[in-house]
């Protein structure tokens, strides 16, 4: 995905197993948000911070919506465990994964594996791209991306 393009017309399972059209965001400002997986350190501090911060982020106008290749099961626990507020969609066949790019080759311990790249797409109201975050530290980005909102540093269109 590229700065400038609109919001694909997929649909998703979101941790009620409601098919949920990225589309029905439009009208909205939205970010969403791919991370690797539930109740993992990282995602788990990501997904609490998200929500720690998400009156601000509403106040702003945005909606927050995570992704990862998690079972809507397992969304519905992780949500429920800490209390999120926001929309968790699943991507068990990596579609959208692969279609933003952030489904990639990585290495831990000298093994090489695919996983979702940690990243951010911020859209517009009218469902346009206008900022991506790749590769973001999960405790510290929520924080980030909310300061670059408040001082203007999302671009617009």
């Amino acid at each position: 995905m590229q700065i400038g393009d609109r919001l694909p017309l997929i649909s998703l399972p979101d941790e009620k197993g409601s098919m949920i059209d990225l589309s029905n965001y439009k009208g909205q400002k939205l970010i969403l948000y791919f991370y690797p997986k539930d109740n993992t350190p990282g995602c788990t501090n990501e997904a609490v911070a998200f929500e720690y911060e998400r009156s601000k982020f509403e106040e702003q106008g945005y909606t927050i919506v995570g992704v990862s290749p998690d079972s809507p099961e397992v969304h519905a626990k992780f949500r429920e465990k800490y209390d999120l507020g926001f929309t968790l969609l699943s991507d068990t066949d990596k579609l959208l994964c692969e279609m933003y790019g952030v489904w990639v080759q990585k290495r831990m311990y000298g093994k090489s594996y695919m996983g979702v790249q940690r990243s951010t797409f911020v859209y517009d109201e009218n469902g346009i791209l206008v900022k991506v975050y790749p590769k973001v530290k999960p405790a510290d980005h929520p924080v980030e991306l909310l300061e670059d909102i408040k001082k203007g540093k999302i671009p617009k269109p």
